[in-house]
């Protein structure tokens, strides 16, 4: 591939202080190649899911993704997928991680998500969040390049399981009035049920007076996550968990800070602590 068209492939980072920024930075060239060949990979199919218009068309061109790999990992490489050939080769990167992520944007492809129930949120968190982790933490340096492709160590399984969830629950709470602006509400049915909240219409969820104690239950949830997330870390060679330590520092520090702010309406925009941050860099960058 050209030098032209691999610069067309790399995803564009319009904030270059984003926490995905900053935490790939602290990585060697081989495994940030890798997250931004990931990275990409995902952001190109979660476009085509938040994507207005005709829904078997969003579905046909994930689809069309589904045959990418096909070719991928039968050793013939299409030009959109060419960034992934050498990751997937050199760290094991499994094919079933990157089918899970186009089976969760398919659930927004399918409808648009409304007051799933926690099994079917959590599912979803898997295949949006925690999927996209199994294959980050192989690049990350946690999984041995050696380790056969399928073959996770526990504490690398669990923490991807973790993580991935804290940080998508993050989101959630996050984009609020983003996701509802799509038609979507991904707060769990039983939390907004035991608020009292029961039109599942984002904008009335969203103007209820018991949408703070919807979202603190899943922000309990979410803490959770992040309190297992930070076990795995801390027990972890600082060398091989920098990347997803920053990450988990950053959104941590703006879960708090959402539940600080609170979720009445107007919701101000919120942002990583940057103390934590630089907290997590000094203590895992030069590892």
């Amino acid at each position: 591939m050209t030098e032209s068209a691999a610069q067309a492939q790399k995803p564009k980072l319009t904030a270059k202080k984003s926490s995905f920024y900053l935490a790939m930075r602290v990585l060697e060239p081989p495994r940030r190649d890798a997250m931004f060949a990931i990275y990409a990979f995902c952001r190109a199919v979660d476009d085509i899911a938040d994507e207005e218009g005709d829904r078997d068309e969003r579905r046909r061109r994930l689809t069309e993704w589904r045959r990418d790999l096909d070719e991928l990992y039968a050793g013939r490489t299409r030009l959109r997928c060419a960034q992934l050939a050498e990751p997937v080769r050199r760290f094991g990167l499994e094919r079933a991680d990157f089918e899970a992520v186009i089976d969760g944007m398919e659930m927004d492809v399918d409808q648009d998500i409304r007051a799933p129930d926690w099994a079917t949120l959590d599912r979803y968190c898997d295949n949006v969040a925690s999927a996209v982790g199994r294959l980050s933490i192989r690049a990350f340096g946690l999984v041995d390049e050696s380790t056969p492709s399928g073959k996770l160590p526990e504490d690398a399984r669990l923490l991807a399981h973790h993580l991935g969830r804290a940080l998508q629950l993050t989101n959630i709470l996050r984009d609020l009035d983003e996701d509802a602006e799509r038609g979507r509400l991904y707060l769990p049915r039983e939390a907004l049920l035991t608020a009292g909240i029961s039109d599942f219409t984002p904008e009335a969820a969203l103007a209820h007076e018991g949408l703070g104690k919807a979202c603190e239950e899943v922000a309990r949830v979410a803490r959770g996550h992040y309190e297992a997330s930070e076990r795995i870390l801390a027990a972890s060679p600082a060398r091989a968990v920098k990347a997803p330590a920053l990450m988990a520092a950053a959104y941590h520090s703006i879960l708090d800070r959402l539940c600080e702010r609170g979720f009445t309406a107007p919701r101000e925009k919120v942002q990583a602590s940057k103390l934590k941050v630089v907290l997590a860099l000094l203590r895992y960058a030069f590892a």
